[in-house]
């Protein structure tokens, strides 16, 4: 069985939809899958050349993306975009973390990694 080994945001500490709002939703989900968080600053220049790799391959990327970023990392070493916050505005971007983990997907998720 597959199973998930890491999640990743992608994130500045200045911007206002990821600290503390999807930091904090990074790591409840993090402890509910009982996995590690892996946190990349895009103001520090060897995680940002990582982050940068992440979201060009796997997430929503234009030259100047949107944070944060959120990754599942598998154990196969696939990787699974979860989650894109939205520019419309912070409140925006908590109603879709709270929609995320109300979600089907997120319970499914959470059942996968606990069989």
């Amino acid at each position: 069985m597959v199973r998930v080994r890491r999640i990743t945001i992608v994130l500045a500490h200045w911007c206002p939809h990821c600290v503390p709002l999807s930091l904090e939703k990074a790591q409840r989900v993090a402890k509910d899958l009982d996995i590690p968080l892996r946190v990349l600053d895009i103001d520090v220049p060897e995680q940002e050349r990582v982050a940068d790799r992440l979201v060009e391959e796997y997430g929503d990327y234009v030259e100047d993306y949107i944070i944060p970023q959120v990754f599942l990392e598998y154990d196969e070493e696939r990787v699974k975009h979860l989650f894109t916050g939205f520019s419309e505005g912070v409140p925006v971007t908590e109603a879709r973390w709270a929609d995320l983990l109300e979600s089907r997907l997120y319970r499914d998720l959470l059942g996968a990694q606990n069989e």
